[in-house]
């Protein structure tokens, strides 16, 4: 098969979707994989690496998507991208589609291509093979940004995390049990913050109270204790997230003004619309913005910029995947893969994921 690995154009977007190590897998296998020119660099992979793998190294984004069956990306094309998009092709990436413009997915339902988001490859028992590494990474990440925004020169209250003896630590509300808030939960505990987790899921924080050995509080995440955890609360996490859906919103902007003033929300479910009502998407050039006193920051592509580690995590989820389709074709790999056919988004110019039929039905769309 022939497979293309496209150089990222979002901002700040440092990561790249295979590793040489995986390309060399691949044409070890008899594929034709082509690696646009700069691809790895912000991962610190050059084309010398991929030519040694065996790759072939394209010069211009019009090649690539021309020459490829199968593109394999980090972050959904950007509309300029989707137009070179032609029928049949199958393109893999975070789509999150949920949260994108209409006109983006009516370019992939018009182009007549497979997309297939990571972000919805699902197991039976709800395991994200893709997702999840990507989500450790940045629920670890957390206290380094909230450490950071808490800084007086940040803007923020010029508490440290930790504290101090005699001094208080800072108190740390993650809203979302999952991956990604266990992660940021544990993480923040390690820092010495005092920390409070919620979710409507009991066994949630159940796991989370043991692996944690009870150094995090855990409560149910009733409107009434998210509303009670918000008028303390110095930083905010929202980790919440449910396959293909828009992400609810937990926080309406009415709370905002119940918070203390310099306090800050990390959105973690910007990428799929953000779950407070306040919340929208910025960017690592400038990450951050101010509703009522309150500091937000709404990066979806948080990981991006710790290319090296996030490449070797997807890179590592994404080969045994990328390998079967390939080895195999895509109608071959669903049945062989039961969590990839959960992943397929779109397919032959209609929408196929159950919780994208009724979002877009509910927009008029009739793929």
């Amino acid at each position: 098969m022939d497979i293309g690995i496209p150089k990222e154009r979002r901002d700040a977007e440092y990561r790249v979707a295979l590793t040489p190590a995986a390309v060399q897998e691949l044409t070890r296998r008899g594929h034709r994989v082509y690696v646009e020119r700069g691809a790895g660099e912000g991962s610190g992979f050059l084309d010398q690496h991929y030519l040694e793998a065996g790759a072939t190294v394209v010069y211009s984004p019009e090649e690539i998507y021309a020459r490829s069956r199968l593109l394999v990306k980090v972050a959904r094309p950007l509309q300029e991208e989707l137009e070179l998009l032609h029928e049949g092709q199958i393109v893999m990436a975070f789509m999150h589609l949920a949260s994108a413009h209409p006109n983006k997915m009516r370019t992939l339902l018009e182009r007549g291509v497979t997309a297939i988001g990571y972000e919805t490859i699902e197991e039976e028992d709800g395991y994200l093979p893709i997702l999840r590494p990507i989500s450790m990474i940045a629920g670890r990440m957390a206290p380094l940004i909230a450490g950071r925004l808490l800084q007086n020169d940040a803007g923020g209250k010029g508490i440290l995390l930790g504290g101090v003896p005699g001094v208080a630590p800072a108190e740390v509300v993650i809203i979302g049990a999952g991956t990604v808030g266990t992660e940021a939960a544990l993480a923040f505990a390690a820092a010495g913050a005092s920390v409070y987790a919620l979710d409507i899921n009991p066994r949630a924080l159940e796991r989370l109270e043991r692996l944690s050995d009870r150094r995090v509080v855990t409560l149910s995440g009733t409107p009434h204790n998210i509303h009670k955890v918000l008028s303390f609360a110095d930083v905010v996490v929202l980790a919440v997230y449910q396959p293909g859906y828009r992400a609810p919103i937990i926080i309406p902007r009415s709370l905002l003004s119940t918070m203390r003033r310099r306090s800050v929300i990390i959105d973690f479910s910007i990428d799929q619309g953000g779950a407070a009502e306040s919340s929208r998407p910025t960017t690592h050039r400038s990450p951050t913005f101010v509703v009522d006193g309150v500091i937000h920051y709404c990066v979806p592509n948080v990981t991006g910029v710790v290319g090296r580690t996030a490449t070797h995590a997807i890179s590592n989820a994404l080969l045994p995947i990328v390998s079967v389709i390939a080895d195999h074709g895509l109608e071959e790999a669903i049945k062989r893969l039961p969590s990839l056919a959960r992943g397929v988004n779109v397919h032959a110019g209609r929408i196929v994921h159950p919780a994208l039929q009724e979002l877009y039905a509910a927009q008029g769309f009739e793929g």
